[in-house]
């Protein structure tokens, strides 16, 4: 009987090892939600270096976050953003669909006249700390529909005006898109702890202090 007993609780402690020893899950991110003013405070300040910049630094655009849809990150970015849905054909060829390039307010038709601008363009996020990330992070970066705000669909004559200018030089044309704007460029260099430079915090400074002080700011640590 006793050998019984004790054979059975041999059994049951070794059952409980994995419970006891398993590593405890990682808790996700938190989404941080602060003022305009308070998340420019955040932004760290330094010299901006372009020392080995090439664009080829960061593997864009790959297969996207469901990699058996057939559609790279740049189709499945319009898919999501689109008001009205494309047809969507073999090799994620998209036919129709309406699209609004909120840097100008323009409702544009064909997915050919859009480009998928990076909210901050590679080559800032590489003088602001992404030319000492491993090449998967840039990669991640490049990529990252995990906030909808890093990749947006706008017209190419704006993406391409902007080009890879911060807003001390460059804001959207359209006078409404601007608080927007400064709150999404904001809460994408925290979001991937980017820093700026002098030039680049005054402006952002001036806005949070002034026309866009209502603004809210919202982002998640990317993993």
């Amino acid at each position: 009987m006793i050998k019984n007993l004790l054979r059975g609780f041999s059994a049951l402690s070794l059952a409980l090892v994995p419970l006891l020893s398993a590593p405890a899950a990682q808790a996700a991110p938190t989404a941080e939600v602060t003022t305009l003013a308070d998340a420019v405070g955040l932004v760290q300040t330094t010299e901006e270096n372009r020392t080995g910049y090439t664009r080829s630094s960061f593997k864009h655009w790959n297969s996207g976050d469901n990699a058996s849809d057939g559609c790279n990150t740049r189709n499945e970015v319009l898919l999501a953003e689109a008001v009205v849905a494309p047809t969507v054909g073999a090799g994620c060829k998209l036919t129709g669909g309406t699209w609004v390039s909120y840097y100008d307010g323009q409702e544009v038709t064909n997915a050919g006249s859009l480009d998928i601008d990076h909210m901050v363009p590679l080559a800032e996020a590489w003088n602001s700390g992404a030319s000492a990330w491993a090449p998967a992070r840039r990669e991640a970066y490049a990529n990252d529909q995990a906030a909808d705000i890093s990749l947006v669909a706008v017209t190419a004559r704006t993406n391409r005006s902007k080009s890879d200018q911060d807003p001390a030089d460059w804001m959207p044309p359209s006078p409404d898109a601007e608080c927007r704007y400064v709150g999404e460029w904001v809460s994408t260099k925290l979001r991937w702890q980017l820093t700026a430079d002098d030039r680049e915090l005054k402006a952002l400074k001036v806005y949070a202090d002034g026309p866009c002080e209502n603004t809210v700011v919202r982002y998640t640590p990317a993993a």
